[in-house]
């Protein structure tokens, strides 16, 4: 009997809607061609169309959805609503680890062709949980960490090198300065690295970090960051590996996992079907590795790398003119031909 994976399919807002559906091109062609598993799509709503719907940004029907899925396959959230929908899913389903892949991706063009490293970012505590207050002419975000997360989340970071091959895993902070946030993480980082005796583990300082991704980003195997400071440096990441038109991501938790582009909503480009597909169709890829099906993810990467190298279909960023839905077809027809 073949095994079935219920995959939720929530295109979001503004181009989230056009990626997905250009993503689910290819998930279509996976379903034709996986010969040990079968896929069952179920569409959700969050954002703009739920508020139409249910009168809530995330309602308790895609709640509720969400939670009889394996995985999660996520567009874009927008303002005014960005806050409570990745709330509602990194701190509602406890998806605490954000993993993002920076990797050069051949004919890409990107600016550091050697990139190959993971941004693995805390993704329930600290600044964007939102706690805080005004009071009279005083502005407070609250940044809290618990002993609890810090372990789990630095715990999380050695087991995905040990998994992943990887050889060194680096910690980043303001210690110096935040010196009752970052320098407790940092010795929590030291004790819990004597359990991986055959990783190497170092500290760095953020923007000591941002500059070496620039410079030096083969330095890299796993990175970790808390919340804020993960979500900064990701972006510089995805500056040297050709753009948020290849930054994608994993929120995971124990049980569960949504799988993302990291860019926005970009609304002067929603509905034209313009905009880079690949970020969301690799969001894809890694979710068919966390399900373990390494062969299928293996198979999209290598359809989105020939049809890089071919350089015939290209969306606007990449110097072409293809359309969103072009490329994605491109790219499933080479999943096809395996």
């Amino acid at each position: 009997m073949k095994k079935r994976y219920v995959i939720g399919i929530i295109p979001g807002d503004g181009i989230g809607n056009d990626v997905i559906q250009a993503t689910q091109i290819v998930l279509d062609t996976i379903q034709e061609v996986a010969g040990s598993f079968e896929l069952e799509f179920r569409p959700m709503d969050t954002g703009e169309r739920a508020v139409a719907k249910y009168g809530d940004p995330f309602p308790p029907e895609t709640v509720e959805g969400i939670k009889k899925t394996d995985a999660v396959l996520f567009g874009a959230a927008g303002n005014p609503y960005t806050h409570k929908i990745l709330m509602g899913f990194r701190v509602g389903f406890n998806l605490y680890a954000n993993v993002r892949p920076i990797k050069a991706l051949p004919g890409s063009g990107a600016l550091r062709p050697q990139a190959d490293f993971i941004i693995v970012r805390e993704n329930t505590e600290g600044l964007y949980r939102g706690d805080g207050y005004i009071d009279g002419d005083t502005y407070v975000n609250l940044r809290v960490f618990t002993k609890q997360g810090m372990e789990r989340i630095l715990r999380f970071c050695f087991e995905l090198a040990r998994k992943e091959g990887r050889k060194k895993v680096t910690f980043t902070h303001k210690a110096h300065v935040l010196t009752y946030t970052d320098e407790p993480m940092r010795q929590m980082f030291y004790e819990m690295a004597k359990a991986y005796p055959e990783i190497e583990a170092e500290d760095m300082t953020i923007d000591a970090c941002a500059m070496q991704i620039v410079m030096r980003p083969e330095r890299f195997d796993i990175v970790f960051a808390e919340n804020a400071n993960g979500d900064i440096l990701s972006d510089v990441g995805a500056g040297v590996v050709g753009g948020m038109g290849f930054a994608y991501s994993g929120n995971i938790g124990d049980t569960m996992a949504v799988f993302e582009p990291i860019h926005g909503t970009a609304p002067k480009y929603a509905g034209k079907f313009v905009v880079n597909p690949i970020a969301s169709i690799m969001a894809a890829k890694m979710m068919f590795d966390y399900l373990g099906e390494k062969e299928v993810a293996g198979r999209i990467e290598k359809a989105v790398i020939d049809v890089l190298l071919e350089g015939k279909v290209r969306t606007y960023d990449l110097g072409g003119s293809s359309s969103t839905l072009e490329v994605a077809k491109a790219i499933a027809e080479r999943v096809r031909k395996g």
